[in-house]
């Protein structure tokens, strides 16, 4: 059936001959013969061919009043560009990915437009004024996949299109008339679907061997399915860990998918998820000179196509980074993360980069800037990080971090660990969260003094000695990620190893053997202990204040307070205090 034809009909101000119907929608006049007869048997007409109210209806019923464009996510395949522009607001030939969807719209009288936004949200503030469209902002955007933006926006289901900001349609995939509720698919056979469309648009669940064609991720729901989605998202809020899947796992019902699909081929769009795709569909694209991607081009005397294979390495507790391939090499580029200048002395780093160039088990830098913190460097291939549970690896770890400290290697910087609490102090900005925080504190202070008396000398430490800057590569360890590096006593690199790895204190006192070969006198082994109350106490003002950037480290937080708060009463005892 024709819709095109019924809405000619409608708005017909006089009578429309079989031959121009033809003319103006393109098609034979045998096709209007056929579309006019089965518009008659549903009644949408009468014989005269005037539209019926059961017609009426249909279209009404049919017809797309709105739409849902969800624009909440941080795009983490986008590095380095998402650290400049969310997904939304890329550029292709000029125009925005999220401006070419609204005027898409546009075009088939769609004015009634939702925005759901999270990341980088400020950037989308002025479609308000240019477009008139509404913000619906999603803050828990890091946490939660689209579901729950799709659930924010769930009072405007009905009749509506369901869109991703980050698809580019050659050809407007909007319409008037939308005959029934569709989710669209494309011919493109890919493993991470397990749906298929059938010939007459059921969506069939196939099995985990198989390809399935995949989701596009636009959808049109009309007003029977828009409110039917709408109670199963109510229902999904009673169950919070369903928001962290994509909206699109609502849709299956008793093994079931609810909606009907609808099949485009895979040449008439293009999904945005990397720097990759968006340079393949628009080489000129403004978005793609990003800061990061000017130094690699510089450093290793390439251009935009040189630069391949692009990922996003785990999320760090301070920087973002990601993974790239230039020729046979692989590369590992470092943007820092949110809040990082706060915490970090680039101009320091950068002297302890050149103090240790020499050394063969750090990473091999190849650019650092002492402004930004940008960082270029060799991929170390064939890696893995320590397992603190395996004391074979552990005792390799210690053998290596006392052969640098017994390399005396000297900065003109110094990590002062009691300055350093004060300062993250400030930045929190707030009483903290840990009611005897006071108490704990002035038992922390208390060990200063001790500390101080039984230092023996000052070299180049690490300072961020976490496990996972240990890196095994076949027959090579390597020390990696030197930020906070300074002159400190060695012993704190022992605390920071013991804390970072969460260890109980049988484990703390082996890490203490093996550092120190079985030899560690009592008073040493309470400064350990001394300094992991401190150092308990800073990277719990850490965790502190990167919770107030939205940034949260789970049982890593708590576990460092309670450091602080078990090892200071500890060494005090031990004191007679």
């Amino acid at each position: 059936m024709n819709k095109k034809i019924l809405e000619k009909l409608l708005s017909k101000d006089q009578k429309i001959s079989q031959r121009k119907l033809a003319v103006d929608l393109g098609i034979s006049l045998g096709k209007v013969n056929r579309d006019l007869f089965t518009l008659k048997k549903f009644e949408y007409i009468d014989t005269n061919y005037n539209i019926t109210k059961k017609g009426k209806d249909f279209l009404q019923s049919n017809h797309p009043q709105r739409a849902i464009i969800l624009a909440a996510g941080y795009g983490m395949r986008m590095v380095p560009i998402n650290t400049e522009e969310p997904k939304g607001l890329l550029e292709i030939n000029g125009e925005s990915l999220i401006e070419r969807i609204i005027k898409q719209l546009h075009t088939v009288g769609i004015k009634e437009i939702y925005i759901v936004v999270g990341f980088m949200k400020e950037h989308y503030e002025y479609l308000i004024d240019k477009f008139d469209v509404k913000l619906i902002v999603n803050s828990h955007y890091e946490n939660y996949k689209n579901m729950y933006s799709l659930f924010l926006a769930r009072n405007y289901l009905k009749n509506s299109y369901i869109i991703p900001c980050d698809v580019w349609f050659k050809e407007n995939p909007f319409v008037n008339i939308e005959s029934e509720s569709y989710y669209l698919f494309s011919k493109e056979q890919v493993i991470n679907s397990k749906w298929k469309v059938q010939p007459r648009g059921g969506v069939k669940k196939i099995s985990s061997k198989e390809s399935g064609d995949r989701m596009v991720g636009l959808a049109f729901l009309n007003n029977h399915d828009g409110k039917s989605l709408e109670n199963l998202l109510n229902k999904a809020n009673q169950i919070p860990n369903l928001f962290y899947n994509f909206w699109e796992e609502i849709l299956e019902q008793n093994r079931k998918f609810i909606l009907k699909g609808k099949i485009i081929s895979s040449d008439s769009f293009k999904e945005i998820n990397s720097y990759e795709e968006l340079r393949d569909l628009d080489y000129n694209s403004s978005h793609l000179q990003s800061d990061s991607i000017k130094v690699i081009e510089n450093v290793l005397k390439t251009d935009l196509n040189g630069i391949n294979n692009i990922k996003v390495l785990k999320k760090g507790m301070t920087n973002r980074s990601f993974f790239f391939e230039h020729n046979s090499d692989k590369y590992i580029m470092r943007i820092p993360g949110k809040g990082t200048d706060e915490l970090i002395n680039r101009h320091n780093e950068f002297e302890t980069y050149e103090a240790i160039k020499d050394l063969k088990w750090t990473e091999n830098i190849l650019y650092l800037n002492p402004n930004n913190g940008y960082k270029l460097s060799k991929f170390i291939k064939n890696a893995k990080n320590c397992d603190p549970n395996k004391l074979q690896q552990v005792a390799k770890c210690m053998t290596l971090l006392r052969k640098f400290h017994n390399s005396n290697i000297k900065v003109n910087h110094r990590f002062d660990l009691y300055k350093q609490i004060n300062f993250y102090e400030e930045l929190r900005g707030t009483t903290s969260a840990y009611r005897d925080y006071d108490e704990v504190k002035e038992r922390v202070k208390k060990l200063r003094s001790f500390i101080e008396k039984n230092i023996k000398r000052e070299v180049l430490c690490h300072i961020d000695a976490n496990p996972d800057n240990f890196i095994f590569s076949k027959n090579q360890l390597y020390l990696i990620d030197w930020e906070y590096a300074g002159m400190q006593d060695p012993d704190i690199d022992i605390a920071m190893f013991a804390i970072y790895a969460m260890y109980d204190q049988q484990k703390i006192d082996e890490l203490i053997q093996i550092y120190y070969c079985n030899q560690c006198d009592l008073i040493t082994k309470q400064k350990i202990y001394a300094y992991i109350a401190t150092c308990g106490l800073l990277w719990s003002n850490w965790c502190e204040y990167k919770q107030s950037l939205g940034l949260d480290f789970g049982a890593y937080s708590i576990a460092q307070y309670r450091y602080a708060k078990e090892y200071s009463k500890k060494v005090l005892n031990y004191l007679g205090e």
